[in-house]
């Protein structure tokens, strides 16, 4: 059987690749869609539990978001809660879990921090509470345990949300839900998998995307969502030239069974690095996770050493990332972050250093409870603006307007997965001039717990 020239064909079947998949096939007219995935399975690198902290981030104890932030991460958060709890319970349970949340403040200036910010995220979060010492010892009396009665303690946060997932699983039923959607409309559906992409061309009006295995493939429209290779590919292509990529990778360490739920602690305003923070492991039954530390390594995939000459194509060393560098490590905060980090890496010595930012979360923790957590830890590709010379925070997009978009999305990619195939969704509607069916996207996605099961599968006559 020939391969169909695909409507709209995504590189890269980590998280949000497969979010857009699935967005296609649900709420679009669109004829023929696929996705190729280099890989044996979809989600298996930076979107394996593995490899990142399995939180759902809304905005709420992530204290470097800003409320305008904040209230847009809550949205696309709540998708992917949404998306999971109209499944089947056997499937939802499997995806999101239930773990108490809070961002624990210490010392007097953090305290007053949380107080404030409290006050003004409140009304966007009206289920957060905040948490005096006692309230803390309640929910997690770890972190009272041990700490000296004088050192101020707060804390804000909630108990009854969905707080993690399982982003492989995730995107497995996102696979599977989509299948099931074309299947009823019809819609030509092709998910290749162990099929890497070597080079991607514009021909006229198509794209000829060559893989080594499955031949050439065609399409009207490209999305490549594969993480710091995205931008490989555009540079190959001619596209985000003033972009360079540096790979920063993080590491957790395990400890015994210390906390019920996840703990966040305050973000240091100078260092754009998530501060560390303890968390159940949902691969890992009777074990917290803490981490992440953040190393700047020259692979694009963690564990992955041919991807080294990849990283050093997309680097793109000039005196413009020099300079963007430079001037990062003229931070004092941050050049001591790095050399510590560094430092982690260690053996032996790594423990014991990393129990010094551990105890700030629980104090009567002993070196002898942590070790260094081998084969996790992911890597983010956080971009280098070479114009302004200067690191890029957040999702990065390059959508030159020729029928090609590519996505890089460090932290919170995995949260922000449906959101941004959202935005992805619409780009290709505008340049293709597709239907896509708002109705359902806002009743699925954007309001509360409706079986998927039961809703109504539109016909694609009944799109709007």
């Amino acid at each position: 059987m020939s391969t169909p020239t695909y409507d709209v064909l995504i590189v890269g079947g980590g998280v949000s690749g497969t979010a857009l998949l699935y967005e296609l096939a649900r709420y679009t007219d669109l004829k023929a869609i696929g996705l190729v995935e280099k890989y044996d399975h979809v989600a298996i690198v930076n979107s394996h539990g593995r490899n990142n902290s399995q939180t759902i981030h809304c905005g709420d104890i992530e204290t470097n978001y800003t409320l305008d932030k904040a209230k847009v991460t809550k949205r696309t958060a709540g998708m992917v809660v949404n998306f999971a709890t109209k499944l089947v319970p056997e499937v939802r349970d499997k995806i999101v879990y239930k773990y108490p949340k809070m961002v624990l403040g210490v010392g007097e200036h953090e305290c007053d921090f949380l107080r404030n910010r409290f006050t003004k995220f409140k009304e966007l979060f009206p289920q957060m509470r905040l948490l005096e010492r006692d309230d803390i010892a309640e929910l997690e009396p770890k972190l009272v345990e041990g700490r000296p009665s004088e050192q101020p303690i707060v804390a804000m946060g909630s108990t009854d949300e969905y707080t993690a997932v399982n982003y492989t699983t995730l995107s497995e039923a996102f696979v599977e839900e989509g299948r099931k959607s074309a299947d009823a409309k019809g819609m030509a559906y092709d998910v290749h998998l162990s099929t890497a992409v070597e080079d991607i061309q514009q021909d006229g009006e198509l794209f000829t995307v060559k893989t080594p295995n499955k031949g050439t493939l065609k399409a009207r429209y490209v999305v490549v969502s594969a993480g710091g290779h995205s931008l490989l590919f555009a540079h190959k292509m001619g596209y985000g030239l003033d972009k360079s990529c540096l790979p920063m990778a993080g590491s957790f360490y395990f400890t015994p069974k210390v906390l019920n739920g996840k703990v966040y602690t305050v973000q240091n305003e100078n260092l754009p690095f998530a501060a560390v923070h303890g968390d159940p492991d949902v691969l890992v039954e009777d074990k917290t996770r803490f981490g992440p530390t953040a190393l700047m390594l020259p692979l694009l995939e963690r564990y992955n050493g041919k991807t080294f000459f990849e990283f050093v194509k997309v680097l793109r060393l000039d005196r413009n990332v020099i300079k963007a560098l430079w001037d990062l490590m003229k931070v004092r905060d941050i050049r001591r972050y790095i050399f510590k980090n560094f430092l982690f890496e260690v053996p032996v010595l790594r423990e014991r250093l990393f129990l010094k930012d551990v105890q700030k979360i629980v104090p009567s923790l002993s070196v002898k409870e942590v070790s260094f957590a081998k084969g996790f830890g992911g890597v983010r590709p956080q971009l280098i603006d070479k114009q302004q010379k200067k690191l890029v925070m957040g999702e990065a997009k390059i959508n030159p307007g020729t029928g090609i978009v590519f996505n890089m999305t460090p932290s919170p990619g995995g949260t922000s997965c449906l959101g941004n195939a959202e935005k992805d969704m619409y780009l290709a509607q505008e340049f293709l001039g597709f239907n896509v069916d708002k109705e359902a996207f806002e009743r699925d996605l954007l309001t509360g717990e409706i079986p998927l099961t039961d809703l109504e599968r539109p016909a694609a006559s009944s799109l709007m």
